[in-house]
């Protein structure tokens, strides 16, 4: 009961308070504050306690570092390497796309390889080169295909390294 009337609440506020250039914000903090909600009446219902243990532990701080470097660090290291080949004349795209892409490709080779699931990075290799063979294939552009393609390599290559890098760590 409790859940469902604060339900509402938030997301009457959220109706209340958004526009259309805060929408993206609102959704965020409605959905963060419906967790919290559930989070307490968890908590409150159940009596428990959520441990916070692993803040100790040096692994799950060199993972975090880790993944964080593959986001924004490791998109301006690609990007300055790569940038003396960008093509001149491309298909128009959207705004940083090549980017998040990027971002979202390395973070889960990272999660893959960590949890020794490397059959998944083949897979996603593969499904990554299906959806751009019909673009690079139409594109008759050398330059764009071999441009993306060591973009492809250089953002797999990073993530492994850096992935491996944590596996190989003894603490």
């Amino acid at each position: 009961m409790v859940v469902g009337i604060l339900h509402g609440i938030i997301d009457a506020l959220k109706l209340t308070f958004q526009n259309a250039k805060t929408k993206r914000i609102w959704f965020f903090v409605d959905q963060f504050l419906h967790i919290v909600v559930i989070l307490t009446c968890w908590q409150y219902y159940y009596y428990a306690t959520i441990n916070f243990d692993f803040l100790q532990n040096t692994k799950f701080w060199l993972f975090l570092i880790g993944a964080l470097f593959l986001t924004t660090p490791a998109a301006i290291f690609i990007r300055v390497i790569i940038a003396k080949w960008i093509p001149e004349s491309t298909k128009s795209s959207l705004q940083d796309a090549g980017k998040f892409i990027g971002i979202i490709e390395r973070l889960l080779i990272y999660l893959f390889v960590c949890t020794n699931h490397f059959e998944a990075v083949g897979f996603l290799l593969a499904a990554k080169s299906i959806f751009r063979f019909g673009d690079l294939k139409e594109a008759h552009d050398i330059k764009l295909t071999e441009y993306v393609l060591i973009g492809t390599l250089l953002s797999f290559g990073i993530a492994l390294i850096v992935a491996m890098s944590l596996l190989n760590v003894n603490l």
